[in-house]
């Protein structure tokens, strides 16, 4: 049941930006409907197609771009190049993203696609009370100047009483912005101790007149005893994850 839900809550996100499909899930059942009520091979491409797009939207409208940003900052400032793989590194991100998200899903879930299931609410209901949940959670780590930016680009001459009533088309792109702007700043900041060791490292090489041994092939293990002496990944994911709750 809970795998129903999940598929369920992914499918709401596109029901934010494409409200003309119709989306139930019963018992792992899936229906989808055109406007007009007939189901077709039409409709069932178009579905199909719109679910490829649901990683990206997993990806850009949660922390994970903060996450994944700052773990790549990490490895390079470390210089191991592939080490953390790639593919650890995005299932650790998406680890921490479903875990800072669920509080969100929850309230999704439990107001929007319980309700609409049961027939309680309709689906225009269902699709504002999801988007609105979904607007709450980006605004909260949305800088007011992405905000204003994208306003502005926008071209939406409205005056919006507060930023929820803002098209979520709108946040997501201010959100996107706002995320990796914090995370370039941790970036510099991992950055700073690591550079120090290849300054230390360059410098007591030069002194020693081993001028033709590349500094890096010495400094990656004293950078790799550091991160683990301080217990690096507890530290870093523990800041992401106080960053995120607060």
């Amino acid at each position: 049941m809970k795998n129903v839900k999940y598929l369920a809550i992914l499918a709401l996100l596109v029901y934010v930006f494409v409200p003309e499909i119709v989306y139930a899930t019963n018992d792992l059942n899936i229906n989808v409907s055109t406007p007009g009520g007939e189901l077709d091979t039409v409709g069932i491409l178009v579905f199909m197609t719109l679910l490829s797009f649901l990683p990206s939207l997993i990806m850009t409208m949660t922390s994970f771009t903060r996450i994944i940003v700052v773990f790549s900052f990490i490895r390079n400032a470390m210089g191991t190049q592939n080490i953390p793989p790639s593919q650890v590194l995005v299932g650790l991100a998406l680890i921490i993203s479903f875990f800072t998200f669920a509080p969100t899903y929850e309230a999704v879930v439990e107001e929007a696609y319980e309700p609409y299931t049961q027939e309680a609410i309709t689906l225009e209901e269902a699709m504002d009370i999801g988007s609105g949940h979904m607007k709450k959670y980006m605004l909260k780590y949305t800088e007011s100047s992405s905000l204003e930016t994208m306003y502005n680009l926008s071209g939406d001459e409205t005056v919006y009483e507060q930023a929820e009533d803002m098209p979520i088309t709108t946040i997501a792109p201010a959100f996107v912005i706002s995320e990796l702007k914090t995370a370039f700043k941790i970036g510099f900041l991992l950055y700073v101790p690591f550079l120090v060791v290849d300054l230390v490292i360059a410098s007591i090489l030069m002194s020693m007149g081993m001028f033709m041994m590349p500094p890096s092939q010495i400094a990656i293990p004293f950078k790799i005893l550091l991160f683990v002496l301080v217990d690096g990944w507890a530290l870093i994911i523990e800041s992401l994850l106080r960053g995120l709750s607060g």
